[in-house]
């Protein structure tokens, strides 16, 4: 059975959660990712994302059922980062710990001098 793309109260979640935060509009593509739903998972499955860049980082939510989702955030392919939660049953959870997650790297890579 094919993942559900995200719905429009989804997405407007997320364009709010996303202008909260950075106090503007943020341009959001609809992409697709292939992710192992489970970790003995031989094959990807193909599953609906959503995908912006702002500051300089890329974010990525991928969605990989009803209700469940995923994210990372990168500056690069050797800068990448997760929650450190596995799967969330709720977006606005998701996007929001992503979000706050991506602004304390960003803060610890200015002091680091890695920005």
């Amino acid at each position: 059975m094919p993942i559900p793309d995200f719905s429009d109260a989804e997405l407007r979640l997320v364009h709010a959660a996303l202008k909260e935060r950075y106090g503007h509009e943020v341009e959001v593509q609809e992409v697709e990712t292939e992710i192992r739903l489970h970790p003995a998972d031989r094959e990807l499955t193909v599953c609906p994302a959503l995908y912006w860049k702002e500051e300089g980082c890329n974010v990525v939510v991928s969605k990989t059922g009803v209700d469940k989702f995923r994210s990372m955030f990168f500056w690069s392919v050797k800068d990448r980062f997760a929650t450190g939660k596995e799967e969330y049953d709720n977006l606005g959870d998701c996007v929001v710990t992503t979000l706050k997650m991506q602004e304390e790297a960003a803060h610890r890579r200015v002091q680091e001098g890695g920005a």
